[in-house]
């Protein structure tokens, strides 16, 4: 039974062809450029060598329609009839207060989507130009949608509820919903399993990119995380401030005589380790090689990067009252074994413990801390296309 998933943004539209019977990837490939002069389709089939295809695509309804002629080509391809695809499942960013788990697609859904363009500007209408695009190519096709919220909907109002008047959670659902939850979800649930851990375990999560997270859970479900509103909110990040005290806005709008809009894309794009490192850039790695060649400034941005995780890290310890065990994710924490062992030298006083050889690895599944490490710390890959795929599987089958 073969699952595609989709996760379309405004000009690209990513995808996976997952055969569920042993959770493998058939294929993958990424449409660029739509709607824009140069469109191309990078594709490749598991074991075989990637293929570029050159095509105009006005619309993401042209670009599904090219992935699908891709995937059943006699030489790209990878299925023979599109009977063989089950279902479709979306990666979708907001979902606002209306879903608190995935959903099959229908009016209803869409039209949710839609009343949260506000909430998810860049991507939700992408989103839903690729559930409407693949109802357009596929009709038969079940499409399920699979917010990035979702996971954050199990917090409990203390956690979620910001300290302002209430009015404006209820006009307009102000109030904490998180990101990468696709991602928290998968990492949190996978920890328990791999570990080995019990059902009702107290598990951190840290998802470390260019965009960052931290969440709190336990068995699985919710408790705290660090985005908010919008991902801007928690940690410092590539391009994104991270917290910061909302007067700096007013000030800086003041003494630079910017409305809030400019300075809110300054917080997003302009700030974070590009910003703290004097506009070095917001590839970790290149802020890394200026901290080794002596710039204080790459060196203070990379540091308080991670102060800021070890931060969020003690703060959900004492949400939870405890910890099981902690994961490192993403492109950062999957690859950088020195961020993972920085990060944890701030938590002696619980007992954390890494082992250096365990640690130096990239990208696998392992348990990277001592056998006497009173928390247990792990380095688990993110999967969030099968996370998407497993949710359309379930909601579909």
């Amino acid at each position: 039974m073969k699952i595609l998933v989709l996760n379309c943004g405004s000009s690209s539209l990513k995808y996976q062809l997952i055969d569920m019977e042993n959770e493998k990837v058939l294929a993958k490939g990424l449409c660029e450029r739509i709607g824009i002069e140069g469109s191309v389709l990078t594709h490749q089939a598991t074991g075989s060598e990637k293929v570029k295809i050159n095509k105009n695509l006005p619309t993401h309804k042209d670009a599904v329609e090219l992935v699908f002629e891709t995937l059943l080509d006699k030489n790209t391809g990878i299925i023979k009839s599109m009977d063989e695809v089950y279902a479709i499942g979306h990666r979708v960013l907001h979902g606002g207060n209306k879903f608190t788990e995935s959903i099959v697609v229908d009016d209803n859904v869409k039209k949710a989507i839609k009343d949260c363009f506000d909430l998810g500007p860049l991507h939700n209408p992408a989103n839903l130009m690729g559930i409407e695009a693949c109802e357009q190519v596929a009709p038969t096709k079940k499409n399920v949608a699979v917010f990035d919220t979702t996971f954050g909907m199990a917090m409990d109002e203390k956690a979620y509820l910001y300290a302002i008047p209430h009015e404006y959670y209820e006009k307009y659902g102000i109030r904490k919903y998180g990101f990468h939850g696709t991602s928290h979800s998968f990492v949190s649930k996978e920890t328990i399993k791999f570990g080995n851990l019990a059902k009702d375990a107290k598990v951190i999560v840290c998802h470390l990119g260019n965009g960052g997270s931290v969440s709190a859970s336990i068995g699985g479900k919710c408790v705290d995380t660090s985005m908010g509103l919008t991902p801007l909110e928690g940690l410092i990040m590539g391009t994104r401030s991270g917290d910061i005290d909302p007067a700096v806005v007013q000030y800086i709008c003041n003494k630079e005589n910017k409305d809030v809009n400019e300075v809110l894309n300054i917080l997003n794009k302009k700030s974070g380790i590009l910003g703290m490192s004097g506009g070095i850039s917001n590839d970790f790695r290149d802020v890394e090689n200026a901290a080794n060649e002596g710039n204080h400034l790459a060196d203070v941005a990379l540091k308080a990067f991670k102060y800021r995780v070890a931060k969020y890290i003690g703060a959900y310890v004492a949400a939870m009252n405890g910890v099981d065990a902690i994961s490192f994710t993403a492109g950062v924490g999957e690859n950088d074994k020195n961020s993972r062992k920085e990060i944890c030298d701030y938590l002696g006083y619980l007992g954390v413990k890494i082992s250096d050889e365990r640690n130096d690895i990239r990208g696998e599944e392992r348990l990277i801390s001592t056998d006497d490490s009173k928390v247990k710390v792990f380095l688990i890959p993110t999967n969030e296309e099968l996370a998407i795929a497993r949710e359309t599987l379930k909601l579909t089958k």
